[in-house]
């Protein structure tokens, strides 16, 4: 199913947990990573397609992720010609995707990459959210940079216990001054 401009329809996940690392698969048999995704059925939404996908890809059911956010529009890529099969080459472009944010509520153990009998990925590991593009294909960088930078706006807070312990270690003034004011000399205390 392609459109009149010869892109797939298409929908690409990316999977937070609760650091807010991303879900970053190997394709069966490569070196190369990248986030799950597929293309979209006829009949199908874009949400029905994810979920679909979701699944086939690292196992995941509904229940075990929360739809944070989703890309505004079709975000697009080419395909370079030596990637395309020959009976597609002349009407075949490359894919158009919508691009879901996925928070994990589930656990790691409820992934699994064998769920389908036609794996993706024989590999999995979280990365941080700003993945490092150049071990994804080269003409697939484009889009990935618009996705994430589209979401990272919806990204969710971490509750970073240093950062709170840090701050609940500085000292208190209740003597109005303003914080980071010296602290009154105590006439008790004997000076040099």
């Amino acid at each position: 199913m392609l459109d009149r401009d010869g892109f797939r329809p298409n929908v690409g996940i990316v999977l937070l947990n609760s650091r807010n690392q991303v879900f970053w698969g190997k394709r069966l048999r490569t070196h190369s990573w990248q986030f799950p995704q597929g293309g979209i059925k006829h009949g199908e939404s874009p949400e029905q397609a994810m979920y679909r996908e979701l699944h086939e890809e690292v196992g995941l059911r509904p229940e075990h992720v929360q739809i944070l956010a989703r890309t505004r529009d079709w975000l697009r890529y080419e395909v370079p010609e030596q990637y395309i099969r020959r009976d597609a080459r002349g009407h075949y472009k490359g894919q158009k995707q919508i691009w879901f944010l996925l928070r994990l509520v589930g656990r790691d153990s409820d992934m699994n990459l064998r769920a389908t009998d036609h794996p993706e990925f024989d590999a999995w590991r979280w990365n941080d959210y700003w993945v490092p593009l150049d071990v994804v294909i080269e003409f697939k960088r484009g889009v990935y940079e618009m996705a994430l930078t589209e979401l990272a706006r919806y990204l969710p807070r971490t509750n970073h216990h240093n950062r709170f312990l840090r701050a609940g270690l500085r000292a208190q003034r209740h003597d109005g001054a303003p914080p980071g004011a010296a602290l009154p000399r105590d006439e008790g205390l004997a000076n040099d």
